[in-house]
């Protein structure tokens, strides 16, 4: 039998349960959420300036030899550009003009330090035989053939701008033609004329090899009344001067392209490399090829040679 005692503690633990089960559930906390880790700050990327450094071997000596032929003098070409590289590099240049064959012959010899010439073919040998490093086109212009007011030949009626037909009405007629007779250029031009109407440089009275560059050869020429072969630019340079006129021009043959060419130090120390390669890089940048082409246009409205460099 229950007592009043077992009763009360009875009735408490019902009153307990009721009441523990009709309390609403307790949520449990939401969890934090992690704080956003901290992104590192940016860290700014150093950008190393690239060290400036000369491309060109340490310049030593402030002399350079020129080796070149007599038409980039007489032209007055070289008097126009030169300043421009001694202001830039302050290098002093020694120029010999001379024929083209003489100055491939001094880069053979070691007695110069860098070319410009103008008989590719040549200049390509050279290079290929040890003498030079590389060559590199710089400009051209074309071969002209001039003779008399008169052209006592008949050369512009009857050859036009056929300039082996003009060879051959030469030959034919005996006319006075004056060669450079020097190994130059201008004289390998002609000789491979002459070969292409079959004949081996002429020795007739008719004709005189001078054995002297350009501008002495149109004096010549001038004041025999005969005619020669020349490159434009010095003939232009020179018609203030002279009688004799443009008789045949334009024929493909007659292109006339100008090479540079580094002699190789290992030719010897007195080689003056470093110049070279400084004057090299000089005459084919696009600054010095702009001057190139505009020599001559104030005086002549045309230029007197046109820049090609690549």
């Amino acid at each position: 039998m229950l007592t009043k005692k077992h009763i009360l503690l009875l009735t408490f633990v019902l009153l307990f349960t009721l009441v523990t089960a009709c309390s609403p559930a307790t949520e449990p906390a939401p969890a934090e959420e992690p704080a956003p880790a901290e992104e590192p700050a940016p860290v700014e990327e150093v950008v190393e300036e690239p060290a400036e450094e000369d491309e060109f071997p340490e310049l030593t000596n402030t002399e350079m030899i020129l080796a070149t032929t007599t038409s980039t003098e007489n032209s007055g070409l070289l008097e126009f550009i030169l300043p421009d590289f001694t202001e830039k590099h302050g290098v002093e240049v020694k120029v010999v003009a001379v024929g083209t064959g003489a100055a491939l012959q001094m880069g053979a010899d070691g007695e110069a330090d860098v070319l410009l010439a103008h008989a590719k073919e040549r200049e390509v040998a050279l290079v290929a035989e040890g003498h030079g490093l590389e060559r590199f086109d710089v400009m051209y212009n074309d071969f002209i053939i001039i003779g008399p007011a008169g052209d006592p030949a008949g050369l512009a009626d009857n050859a036009g701008s056929d300039v082996i037909s003009a060879f051959q009405l030469i030959a034919d007629n005996g006319s006075t033609f004056v060669s450079r007779g020097d190994d130059s250029g201008t004289h390998t031009m002609e000789r491979n004329l002459w070969n292409e109407i079959g004949m081996e440089e002429p020795t007739d009275s008719w004709y005189v090899s001078a054995g002297q560059g350009m501008g002495d050869v149109i004096i010549m020429a001038n004041e025999l009344e005969g005619y020669t072969l020349t490159d434009r630019a010095t003939y232009l340079s020179m018609m203030e001067n002279i009688d004799l006129e443009i008789v045949v021009e334009g024929d493909s043959k007659l292109f006339n392209q100008y090479g540079v060419i580094a002699v190789n130090p290992d030719k010897g120390d007195h080689i003056n490399y470093p110049a070279a390669a400084r004057f090299v890089d000089w005459i084919l940048s696009d600054e010095t090829q702009e001057m190139v082409g505009g020599f001559g246009l104030e005086e002549f409205d045309m230029p007197l040679f046109f820049p090609n460099a690549i």
